[in-house]
């Protein structure tokens, strides 16, 4: 790999960057306050561009505020690596001057791309890519606001309802929801009664309506005082209830998005031919990883970016002691975590593999992990060799692959 003749630090903000460009001794040959636009960061582009023809960019934001200047470096063909805000923050200290300002950080990114080797290299990614971490970024934001949610309303239950708040598992059931959107209180579920309320459930497509009222009903039964503020609660219970149900109908909207995006990717037949991933977490790989191995090297180098490749903390005398790394990503670790799970219960393969490490004294997680960093090879090598994975059923006493 040849050395570049200089280094380009992009210190990423909403409205402006601040970029400076050093040379291989150190020393700063540009510094520049730019506006985040396109005819601005053109004319940054090509300013940087006449200073030498081998310039390395390093960036502190891969998404977001950076995205234009992203796209402009990849389109004019120029390297670029992206090296976090937390390593920026960590290695400031290390520069002169105890203050904090966007030139400083410009050069401190700049100054450690020169000086590292292990920063991860960006990309656009292809189109379906995008889209699928456009559209996977969205569902984790609605799965969010849903737990938020239920768990709002279970509180607000729990205040006024106790009984009713225990009586379903509202993040499973629909049929709580919609009785909510119409009862929230054990007066008005009494006055109404168990055969009106099961015909109002079965109104509305509701299953089991019968049972449903039964347990309703019952629950209003057990509790006979009234406790203050209750119509406000109810109402704000009813509220919740209607923006779960429509929180339900989004992330369902967004699945099938997903879902039709990723079967149309070059990468979609080898990753959904891995056991234990579907649809979902295999657009998240897609969505994270960019579907470009080439951009990692290696399947090594993958499992460190999602932290499935653990560190040494060697120290004096205490050797081979390695830890989890503490920076990685955590959505493709949660992927090929929750994958390997599904996995040991479809796949005899992966089975094997995992009772043979709690058969070696592994806990439920490590051996989980160590079948994730495992399928991670498996799945690199698909994608690489494009093609499929073949299940084959292993022999007693053999050792799983």
């Amino acid at each position: 790999m040849t050395v570049p003749e200089l280094w380009a630090g992009v210190d990423a903000g909403k409205t402006h960057h601040h970029c400076t460009v050093i040379n291989t001794d150190g020393t700063k040959v540009l510094s520049r306050r730019v506006a985040n636009n396109e005819a601005d960061l053109l004319e940054l582009i090509g300013d940087v561009r006449e200073l030498a023809s081998d310039v390395l960019w390093a960036i502190d934001l891969n998404a977001g505020g950076g995205a234009l200047l992203i796209a402009l470096l990849v389109n004019h063909g120029q390297k670029l690596l992206y090296i976090p805000g937390r390593t920026v923050h960590h290695a400031s200290g290390s520069y002169r001057g105890d203050g904090k300002s966007d030139a400083k950080d410009a050069l401190v990114i700049a100054d450690q791309a020169r000086m590292r080797r292990d920063l991860h290299p960006v990309t656009t990614g292809d189109e379906i890519a995008v889209e699928l971490r456009i559209l996977t970024a969205r569902r984790y934001d609605l799965a969010a606001d849903r737990t938020r949610a239920i768990n709002r309303l279970r509180a607000q239950l729990l205040e006024y309802f106790p009984a009713l708040e225990r009586a379903f598992d509202y993040s499973k059931s629909k049929a709580a929801l919609v009785l909510l959107t119409g009862y929230q209180t054990p007066a008005a579920l009494r006055e109404c009664g168990q055969d009106q309320l099961a015909s109002w459930l079965r109104g509305r497509k509701v299953r089991n309506s019968a049972a449903v009222a039964a347990t309703t009903v019952k629950a209003a039964q057990a509790q006979f005082t009234t406790i203050p503020g209750v119509a406000t609660a109810a109402a704000m219970v009813a509220r919740l209830a209607k923006g779960m149900m429509a929180l339900d109908e989004e992330i369902a909207e967004t699945d099938t998005l997903i879902e039709g995006r990723f079967r149309r990717h070059r990468h979609a037949a080898a990753v959904l031919s891995m056991p234990g991933i579907g649809p979902l977490l295999g657009a998240e790989f897609i969505a994270l990883t960019g579907g470009d191995m080439t951009v990692f090297g290696s399947a090594d180098r993958l499992a460190g970016v999602a932290g499935l490749a653990p560190v040494p903390k060697d120290s004096g005398r205490v050797q081979d002691n390695l830890r989890r790394p503490h920076r990685y990503n955590r959505r493709l670790l949660r992927m090929f975590y929750l994958s390997a799970q599904v996995a040991t219960r479809w796949c005899p393969t992966s089975k094997a593999f995992y009772d043979r490490k709690r058969r070696e004294g592994k806990t439920h997680k490590q051996a989980t992990l160590a079948l994730a960093r495992r399928r991670l090879s498996v799945l690199w090598a698909l994608i690489r060799d494009n093609r499929t994975f073949q299940a084959s059923t292993p022999q007693p006493g053999a050792v799983a692959a």
